[in-house]
């Protein structure tokens, strides 16, 4: 069994963006047998490099990271990146969590994707987003601990309920439905033209 992480697993150029993260906000909630949080890190650079061959993009931060990025062939309207044209990412996370007191639901998964591209006409850029829906049992809890073992379909998981009430409110047997979000909007300005 192992502690709940909440991953990084949207795109592959997400892993090395890091590099370029400039701020974080993190926002929480909660109401009875509900709790919520959601973060959003943004991401500004301008073009280094591009090797049109291999489609890596070297994006130079504003903080002085550098990230390689892969421009897969998803990416459209690659033919119009430049150096020197800036880049600007926004990634959001989101993790909701609500109590199905008294549920029977099956525990299971769902897992969907989407995406939005520029238009032909458009400078480069879009959206790439990911839901993940998981109904978990309660299995255990530990009052001493504050921890709830709630087991999904692929394993079990220990999960922190530092608010008394909310561990109050808990029995075994009850199910937990948990929503994570993953969102990352891209946009690319085109360097200023030189007179």
């Amino acid at each position: 069994m192992r502690k709940l992480t909440i991953s990084l697993a949207l795109a592959a150029a997400m892993a090395s963006v890091t590099a370029l993260a400039q701020t974080a906000t993190v926002v929480a909630g909660s109401a009875p047998g509900v709790a919520a949080a959601v973060e959003t890190e943004s991401y500004t650079g301008t073009i280094s490099a591009i090797n049109a061959e291999t489609r890596m993009v070297t994006v130079r931060g504003d903080g002085g990271g550098v990230a390689e990025i892969n421009a897969g062939p998803d990416v459209k309207n690659f033919g119009q990146l430049k150096v020197g044209d800036r880049v600007t990412m926004e990634l959001t996370r989101a993790l909701a969590l609500e109590l199905r007191k008294g549920s029977t639901a099956e525990v299971s998964r769902q897992d969907e994707a989407d995406k939005v591209g520029a238009g032909p006409d458009e400078a480069p850029g879009g959206a790439i987003g990911t839901r993940t829906k998981i109904m978990a049992e309660v299995t255990a809890i530990d009052a001493a601990n504050k921890t709830v073992t709630l087991k999904g379909p692929n394993r079990s998981i220990d999960l922190a309920v530092e608010d008394p009430a909310q561990l109050a409110n808990i029995t075994v047997g009850d199910r937990v439905e948990a929503t994570y979000i993953e969102a990352v909007a891209f946009q690319v300005t085109p360097a200023a033209a030189t007179p």
